[in-house]
């Protein structure tokens, strides 16, 4: 078990790279599955989600290698269209290998996937996706078994869900003839989708917008690509200042993707200097409530950032409402928060943050990553000792929290087994 020993009170200070983000990856190594050659995907974090992803592509016949912190796959011969039960229950986004498997392959079969519980994350938009495009699925014993040819269609998603539309591209380049994909995921990640798949041959237009065009059967080759850096990981590390205080330099960040939270944060009080490839928050003061925060999918403010964004509002002036728009069950951090000493309440899809003058130390426990991440953002800020449990969550979206943190000045200790 992953612990973290965490001794709160010490202002953060310095500057820290931002590693590539996690949801551009996934999609991407799954896409590397679409072309007959060797893909080289560069600034790939180590996580345990890309692990996973890795040993998918192994089990298709994939050889996957690592070299720095580039990713090479070689999918020139896939030889199975199965993802296992043990393999497709390390991570819930392993299912956007649905859409790659079927049009490399002409088959797929997978079990339920696992990863964070966040209440339901129904498939019905990934499904309806696939067999708008020709893909017959049946849904049997716990798991889905899909096989049909490709053709292009008008997809119209009835959310603009990111897994669906990233699904539906994977797929849409492998039908025969063009994809319309309405009401599509705007986020950036989607973008740099978009960028892996040209980089591929593959003919995809209007990613960042709500409507996405794919002309399917382009011929596919291997190709390179750099993965954007993680805007979550970075809004981490600035809601990790605003809750400890002290003045951070982030590298790397697109700061355009951060708005939603820096505009938060800065109404909370925090300095905010922005410009191409670096983000700077300075927060010499106790932070102060903020109007109502709304998750939304973007370009409102993103769900991920929801957690660790309450946790350094626990200690603000006044009080600050959140209202999770995104999914049921993303509360579970805030019974851990209380432990601290904050003074949250929820109902429903609501939570109120009551300020108060100070946290301290506790034991607690991450029950999923971005909560996990939270937590140890309040115990930055708290006084005294907090003990981390269950932080293995962390490990599967951020490639160092601990290690980033400490090069910040934090006094942060990563157990493993018991031992440091």
């Amino acid at each position: 078990m992953t612990t973290y020993l965490v001794e709160g009170g010490y202002p953060l200070e310095g500057s820290v790279a931002i590693h590539g983000a996690k949801n551009s990856v996934l999609p991407m190594l799954a896409a590397c599955l679409l072309a007959p050659g060797e893909c080289v995907i560069r600034n790939c974090p180590r996580l345990s989600d890309v692990e996973a992803s890795l040993a998918i592509l192994r089990h298709l016949g994939c050889p996957a290698r690592r070299e720095g912190d580039a990713v090479v796959v070689d999918a020139s011969a896939p030889a199975a269209w199965d993802v296992p039960d043990a393999l497709m229950r390390e991570m819930r986004s392993s299912v956007i290998f649905l859409g790659a498997i079927l049009g490399r392959m002409g088959q797929a079969r997978l079990c339920a996937p696992g990863g964070c519980e966040l209440g339901p994350r129904p498939i019905d938009l990934h499904l309806a996706a696939i067999r708008a495009l020709g893909g017959e699925i049946a849904e049997e014993g716990g798991g889905l078994s899909c096989r049909g040819t490709l053709r292009g269609a008008d997809i119209v998603l009835s959310l603009p869900s990111v897994g669906a539309t990233e699904n539906a591209m994977l797929a849409a380049v492998c039908a025969r003839g063009e994809t319309t994909i309405t009401n599509a995921a705007r986020e950036p990640e989607i973008v740099d989708l978009q960028n892996f798949l040209t980089a591929l041959g593959a003919k995809v237009r209007g990613a960042g917008t709500p409507v996405i065009a794919v002309e399917g059967g382009a011929p596919l080759h291997g190709g390179e690509h750099t993965v954007m850096a993680d805007r979550i990981v970075a809004c981490t590390y600035l809601a990790a200042a605003a809750a400890a205080g002290g003045e951070v330099e982030l590298t790397g960040a697109d700061w355009r993707t951060l708005v939603p939270v820096t505009a938060v944060l800065t109404e909370a009080g925090c300095r905010v200097d922005s410009a191409p490839g670096r983000i700077a928050l300075a927060c010499r003061q106790p932070l102060r409530g903020v109007r109502p925060i709304r998750t939304a999918p973007y370009p409102g403010f993103p769900t991920d950032a929801q957690a660790p964004l309450m946790a350094a509002l626990c200690k603000s002036r006044g009080c600050t409402v959140f209202v999770e728009n995104m999914f049921d069950s993303r509360y579970r951090h805030v019974d851990e928060l209380r432990r601290m000493g904050a003074d949250v309440r929820t109902e429903g899809r609501v939570a109120v943050v009551y300020g108060v003058p100070r946290l301290h130390g506790a034991r607690v426990r991450a029950a999923d990553l971005r909560g996990g991440a939270a937590l140890a953002v309040a115990a930055l800020g708290a006084e005294g000792e907090t003990r981390l449990e269950d932080a293995g969550h962390i490990g599967r979206g951020y490639q160092s929290l601990d290690g980033d943190l400490r090069a910040l000045g934090a006094r942060i200790r990563r157990l493993e087994g018991g031992k440091s």
